[in-house]
C-alpha cells in the first residue's frame, strides 16, 4: 500500500512539473520560440485564466532591435490577455519568436485564456507643438554623431525616429570603418598606408563622380572620427584584425567587437542619454517647415501613426534619414534596373524620407541613378551575410560550374555583375578553417551559420567531393579550381584574378560553400551638401537652417561606395552637421 502511494504522489509531482509551476490557481510556464537569432524563452504568469507576467530566460536576439519587443509588445500582450498581435515594425523576425514562446507557454499550461475588453497599450502622448535648439531626423550613425556633438556644444537637441528601435542600417550592419593610419595597422606592423592612398580609392572606386573636396574632407577626418568613437562614445574595436574590403590598397578597416553595428549604436544611444538627448520613437516626419525668407525652422512629424506634432527648430533642421534602398518605387524611378526582382540588405525604414522633404524645399538632388548592391546576400531573404566576410581574408567565390569568375577583393558591383552573368545569377563562397581561423566570422555570426545551414544555403563538409555534390557543383572543375589557388596561395601571384590581398590556401577541410546572391545595398545618391553639411538648392546656395548626412546625401560615394566607407562617411559628416548646427 506504502508503495503504491509513493507512485501516486511522484505521478502528481511529476504532472505538477510538467505542467508548470503553480499555487492555487496561478501558475507559471516556461515556453520557447524561434526567433532570428536563436531560442527565445520566457516565463509567463498566469492567474484566473489572465496573464499576469511575461519574463524573457534566455535570448540572443540583437539588443536594440528586441528592447521594443520585449517591452511594448509585452504590455500589449497582457493588455489584450492573447498573444494574437502584431509583429513591431523592424523587429519582425524577434517579435516572431517571443509570440510563439507565450504562445507555446500558454498550449503548455492547459488554459484557456478569458476574453477581456480590447485594451489599447499605453503609449506616451507628446506635446502637439514642441521647440529645441536643433532637430535631428534619425537615429541612425550620422544622426546620433550630430545629436551628440550639437548637444556637447550646449543646444537643446531632439531625435524623431520613425521605426520603434533606433540604429537604421548602422545596426544592422558589420560597422567596419575604413581609417588610414589606424592604431590597429600599428600594431599589424601595417605600413604605407595614407589619407592620400584612402582618398584616391575612394575617388577612383567612384568612378571619380564624388566630390573631390568632400571625399579628401572625408579622408582627412577618418581617422580622427575612429579615434572620437573609441575614446568619446567608447566603441571597442578588435586590436589584432582588420578588413581589406574590395577597391582598397591597404586593410584598413576598423572591425568593432562583435562584427557587427550593434556596438556603434548602443554606445551611441547610452551616450545620448548621458547628454538627456530626448529620442523619440514612432514619430515619422512628413515635412519641412519654413519661415517667409525660406529658412527651414522645423519639422512636421506624425507620432504612433495618428497624432500630427510639430517640431521647431530655432536654430537648425538636420536630416539624416539614410537612403531609399528599401522604397522600390523610388529605385525604379531612377533606375528601372534594380526593381522587384532585387530584395534588400536595409532595413524597411529605408525609404528615402529625407530626400524626397528636402527636394520638397529646393533641394537639388544628384547621383540618384547609382545603386548599389551587395554581391553575398542571403537568397530567400536579401539579407547581407556577415558570415561572410570571410571573403576578405581569403574565401573564393565560385560559380555553379566550379570555377572563380571575378577577383574576390574588386568593386561591390564588378563582383555583384559578375554574379548575375553566372549561371541562374547566384554563386557561391568557399573557404577553409584555415581562412575562418584568420577572419573569425563563424564565431561572431554563430547565429547566422545556425540559419543558414537550416535553409540548406550553407554546407560544411570535410572534403571537397562532399560539399560540392550538395550543391552539385562540378566536382571535377572544383578540384582543378582549388588546386590553382593553392599555387597561388603558395607563389604570390594569382595569375587568373590578381587577388590583391593574396590568396589563402585550402589545402585542408573542412570546407564550407555557401550559396549567395546580390541585393540592393547603399544608394549612392541624394541631396547635394557643402563642406558644412549646408543643404544646397539648385542654383548652389545654402538653404538657411537645413544641413544633412549620411546615405541621404549624394556627393560621397560617387558611383560606388567602397566597402567600409559608409560608416567613415556618416560618423565624419554626422560630426561636421552636429558641429555646424552647434555654433549657430
Amino acid at each position: 500500500m506504502e508503495k503504491v502511494r509513493r507512485k501516486w504522489l511522484t505521478g502528481i509531482i511529476l504532472l505538477g512539473f510538467l505542467a508548470g509551476c503553480s499555487t492555487g490557481n496561478a501558475q507559471t510556464v516556461e515556453g520557447v520560440g524561434q526567433g532570428k537569432h536563436g531560442d527565445i524563452k520566457v516565463e509567463v504568469s498566469l492567474k484566473d485564466e489572465k496573464i499576469q507576467d511575461i519574463k524573457v530566460l534566455s535570448q540572443k536576439e540583437n539588443d536594440v532591435l528586441a528592447e521594443p519587443v520585449y517591452g511594448q509588445l509585452k504590455d500589449t500582450i497582457i493588455a489584450g490577455n492573447s498573444a494574437n498581435v502584431d509583429v513591431v515594425s523592424g523587429s519582425t523576425a524577434t517579435s516572431e519568436g517571443y509570440i510563439a514562446a507565450v504562445k507555446d507557454a500558454i498550449e503548455k499550461s492547459g488554459l484557456t485564456l478569458a476574453a477581456v475588453k480590447k485594451a489599447n497599450r499605453k503609449e506616451t502622448k507628446l506635446e502637439s507643438d514642441q521647440t529645441y535648439d536643433v532637430v535631428v531626423v534619425g537615429s541612425g550613425g550620422a544622426g546620433f554623431s550630430a545629436a551628440i556633438e550639437a548637444a556637447e556644444a550646449g543646444k537643446s537637441v531632439a531625435i524623431i525616429e520613425k521605426m520603434p528601435t533606433v540604429g537604421g542600417n548602422t545596426l544592422i550592419s558589420g560597422g567596419e570603418m575604413n581609417a588610414p593610419g589606424n592604431w590597429v595597422q600599428k600594431n599589424l606592423g601595417i605600413e604605407g598606408d595614407s589619407v592620400e592612398s584612402y582618398y584616391e580609392d575612394t575617388m577612383k572606386g567612384g568612378d571619380n563622380v564624388g566630390d573631390p573636396k568632400m571625399v579628401r574632407i572625408m579622408a582627412e577626418k577618418a581617422l580622427t572620427s575612429a579615434e572620437w568613437l573609441r575614446d568619446e562614445i567608447q566603441v571597442e574595436f578588435l586590436e589584432d584584425q582588420l578588413f581589406q574590403f574590395g577597391g582598397h590598397s591597404y586593410k584598413r578597416a576598423l572591425i568593432p567587437v562583435r562584427h557587427t553595428g550593434q556596438e556603434i549604436i548602443s554606445k551611441m544611444k547610452k551616450k545620448a542619454e548621458t547628454l538627456k538627448i530626448p529620442i523619440i520613437l514612432n514619430t515619422q516626419a512628413t515635412e519641412l517647415i519654413q519661415d517667409k525668407d525660406g529658412k527651414v525652422i522645423g519639422v512636421k512629424a506624425i507620432h504612433n501613426e495618428k497624432d500630427q506634432v510639430t517640431f521647431n527648430a530655432q536654430k537648425a533642421v538636420i536630416l539624416t534619414t539614410g537612403g531609399f534602398g528599401s522604397n522600390i518605387e523610388m529605385r525604379k524611378k531612377y533606375n528601372s534596373e534594380y526593381d522587384e526582382r532585387y530584395k534588400s540588405t536595409d532595413t524597411e525604414g529605408t525609404t528615402g524620407d529625407g530626400i524626397v522633404m528636402g527636394e520638397k524645399v529646393g533641394a537639388a538632388l544628384t547621383n540618384m541613378e547609382n545603386i548599389q548592391t551587395y554581391p553575398v546576400a542571403n537568397p530567400e531573404t536579401g539579407v547581407i551575410s556577415l558570415l561572410a566576410d570571410t571573403r576578405f581574408d581569403g574565401a573564393i567565390l565560385i560559380n555553379q560550374e566550379g570555377q572563380r569568375f571575378v577577383e574576390e577583393l574588386d568593386r561591390r558591383d564588378v563582383i555583384s555583375q559578375a554574379i548575375l552573368n553566372q549561371t541562374g545569377g547566384y554563386a557561391y563562397q568557399l573557404w577553409n578553417d584555415t581562412i575562418d581561423a584568420i577572419s573569425k566570422t563563424k564565431e561572431a555570426h554563430e547565429d547566422e551559420y545556425n540559419e543558414l545551414i537550416e535553409q540548406k544555403l550553407l554546407v560544411k563538409a570535410e572534403t571537397i567531393e562532399k560539399a560540392a555534390a550538395f550543391f552539385d557543383i562540378d566536382v571535377d572543375n572544383l578540384k582543378a579550381t582549388i588546386k590553382k589557388v593553392n599555387e597561388y596561395a603558395k607563389s604570390g601571384d594569382d595569375q587568373d584574378f590578381h587577388h590583391r590581398g593574396g590568396l589563402v590556401s585550402l589545402e585542408k577541410g573542412p570546407y564550407y560553400i555557401e550559396k549567395a546572391v546580390p541585393s540592393v545595398h547603399h544608394t549612392m545618391g541624394g541631396l547635394v551638401i557643402n563642406e558644412k553639411t549646408e543643404v544646397l538648392d539648385k542654383n548652389n546656395q545654402a538653404i538657411p537652417g537645413l544641413y544633412a548626412a549620411g546615405e541621404l546625401t549624394g556627393v560621397i560615394q560617387g558611383a560606388n561606395r567602397l566597402g567600409g566607407n559608409a560608416i567613415t562617411d556618416i560618423i565624419t559628416f554626422g560630426r561636421i552637421a552636429g558641429q555646424s548646427a552647434g555654433n549657430l
